[in-house]
């Protein structure tokens, strides 16, 4: 339920609504807009008589959210959230590319990689210390050796780092990391969402490799139940029938989560496609579908990588990629304006 109070409210007309609401075993939550306050209530308001609510004198208009996500609901939300990290701000009109290495494989490595993208116009750098694998044999990552380098690649290049989390009980690792990523496997880990609701990090939420729109925005409000807000939705590709490419990526829910959420939807091509050559061409397509950014898988020797080199650009295409996205950003913004 989502209640628009008036803009001449008085604060104790506020306060005596606020009461009335707590005492039906709800909890408020207040959004502020540009011209509106928004109360939206959790929990179970099915019982919340809409007729006794409108009596308030504070009170502009109600009206109920079928939808099973509330806090990560455009209803409840109405503008755009921005999620700043470090400066670098995604959604509500603000672009960020995320580029880096799959697995993070040494300090040497993951440092001239961030140099480079950064050199090309990418602001974050993404690399994978913990690696969830299909085959037990294959690299799993350095782990903790694998935080460090990205730290040091941090203070060397001034870039904030993206990484997956893939258990809480590394979690203090991740203490000088910017954005916690949770990957496709996680996306419906719970226990893990609802921990990281009290985490004060930006996290990167993708979506599973079979899991509906509605679920990635459930998985969203496990999170944002615990208080953070700051959650960044990201696209994948899903499994299909067709092995033509290792997903299929859904471009589709970008204008579809624009709708319904008012979360930052990002698009991840390189994990959808599989296929570096493809990459561009998705890239393209996500912006021209309004995405708010990309993150992108980009080696200094994608023949010789330990992880998904397959799926990764080598510098002189990531460059290549990164003016035709500038180029195609300003027209589409021009479009909209």
């Amino acid at each position: 339920m989502v209640i628009i109070l008036k803009q001449d409210a008085k604060q104790d007309e506020v306060n005596e609504l606020l009461d009335w609401i707590k005492a039906q075993n709800v909890e408020p939550k207040t959004m502020i807009g540009e011209s509106q306050r928004i109360l939206g209530l959790i929990g179970n308001t099915q019982a919340v008589d809409i007729d006794a609510v409108t009596t308030f004198p504070a009170v502009e208009s109600v009206r109920r959210i079928a939808e099973p996500y509330k806090l990560a609901n455009r209803k409840f939300h109405p503008h755009d959230t921005v999620v700043d990290v470090s400066g670098y701000k995604i959604g509500g009109g603000n672009f960020q590319v995320i580029a880096g290495p799959c697995s993070v494989e040494s300090e040497q490595q993951v440092i001239s990689i961030a140099e480079s993208v950064k050199k090309s116009g990418a602001h974050l750098l993404r690399g994978g210390a913990f690696k969830p694998r299909t085959s037990p044999y294959a690299f799993q990552g350095l782990k903790a050796e694998g935080i460090k380098y990205l730290l040091e690649a941090k203070k060397e290049t001034g870039m904030p780092i993206v990484s997956e989390l893939m258990s809480m009980e590394h979690i203090d690792l991740f203490n000088d990391v910017d954005v916690i990523q949770v990957g496709a496997r996680n996306m419906q880990n719970f226990v893990m969402l609802r921990e990281l609701g009290g985490c004060d990090k930006p996290i990167l939420l993708k979506r599973g490799l079979a899991n509906t729109l509605e679920e990635l925005l459930m998985s969203a409000e496990y999170i944002m139940a615990g208080g953070n807000n700051n959650v960044i939705l990201c696209e994948r590709g899903i499994r299909s029938f067709d092995h033509a490419t290792r997903n299929v990526l859904d471009l589709s829910a970008i204008p579809v989560l624009k709708r319904l959420t008012h979360l930052p939807v990002i698009v991840d091509p390189s994990h959808a496609t599989g296929q570096s050559a493809l990459v561009e061409s998705m890239s393209l397509a996500a912006v021209a579908a309004g995405a708010d950014g990309l993150i992108i898988e980009v080696h200094n020797n994608p023949k010789a990588a330990l992880c998904d080199g397959a799926q990764s650009l080598d510098f002189p295409s990531f460059e290549k990629l990164m003016k035709k996205v500038n180029t195609l950003k300003a027209c589409v913004d021009s479009l909209n304006s």
